[in-house]
């Protein structure tokens, strides 16, 4: 079974580089049309269940293929992206300024630290497992390839979770309206990154 990771298309704080975490900031002009150009890029991959973050960025964005192949989006809790609580809305450099300690004990241990309001990092590895349990055991009961749309932050999280037996290099980055192909086995219960980050659908 293929699974295709996809994150939403772009929104207005992508662009202002500022944290979106939960707050539910919209796809704008550019997002809209990347999750058309996203939608006729995944003809070639026909899906059976489209499984989504409640969020409106990756809704807008996973209603796009859904109309595109007629397959029902499912929301599902855990997928929504990490939450940072008092730092949304800002950027990485007024966070710094403005929470400069916090930000300094957050970098050094987001174990046991969390941005002020906002979530620790076993929460999010927590929810992240939970989702793909219950996305896993949904796809079960159907044939075929799935999509799973989600955030930045949340599909490095869970990609990470699932390459654990075969740990990634690199710092894993999650471009807007890219698509990552996870192939696996439910005999063997085995995960193989196939294809990271692809964006040719957008040129």
């Amino acid at each position: 079974m293929n699974i295709y990771f996809i994150r939403h298309g772009q929104t207005d704080w992508n662009i202002a580089g500022k944290i979106q975490g939960s707050t539910d900031i919209p796809l704008n002009e550019t997002g809209r049309r990347q999750a058309q150009y996203l939608a006729d890029g995944m003809k070639s991959r026909p899906v059976v269940r489209i499984f989504s973050s409640a969020l409106g960025r990756a809704l807008e964005t996973a209603g796009a293929v859904g109309a595109a192949q007629q397959v029902a989006v499912e929301p599902i809790d855990g997928l929504e992206e990490v939450g940072f609580g008092q730092w949304e809305g800002m950027s990485w450099d007024e966070i710094m300024a403005q929470y400069p300690e916090e930000y300094r004990r957050w970098c050094l241990n987001p174990v046991e630290v969390s941005p002020p309001g906002g979530e620790l990092q076993g929460e999010v590895w927590l929810r992240c497992k939970k989702a793909m349990d219950t996305i896993l055991s949904k796809a079960a009961e159907t044939k075929g390839d799935i999509a799973v749309v989600s955030h930045g932050a949340t599909l490095a999280y869970i990609i990470q979770y699932l390459m654990r037996e075969h740990p990634l290099e690199e710092e894993l980055i999650v471009h807007n309206a890219s698509i990552t192909t996870v192939t696996y086995s439910p005999l063997t219960d085995d995960f193989v990154l196939v294809d990271m980050n692809n964006t040719e659908h957008l040129h």
